[in-house]
């Protein structure tokens, strides 16, 4: 679930999905700008990526202190 492996594929992983954030997460935004960044971002062949997942794939972000929450406004890095 966490990482990828023989039976699930990098794109449906949370550590996947979690570099795809990372890497859309160029500046700071909210969370429903993010969401469509991500989508618009993803490989054509890549499963279709539900809210849930990427809600899940924030909150591991989260507790890994790679990204922070600051009224309402995501922050790369979230040690800042």
């Amino acid at each position: 679930m966490i990482l990828p492996g023989k039976h699930l594929k990098q794109d449906r992983a949370i550590l996947g999905i979690g570099s795809e954030i990372l890497a859309a997460l160029d500046q700071d935004q909210t969370i429903s700008e993010l969401w469509e960044r991500v989508q618009d971002g993803r490989n054509e062949h890549a499963n279709p990526l539900s809210f849930d997942w990427f809600v899940l794939s924030l909150s591991f972000l989260f507790a890994i202190d790679a990204i922070g929450y600051d009224r309402g406004i995501l922050i790369a890095g979230g040690g800042r």
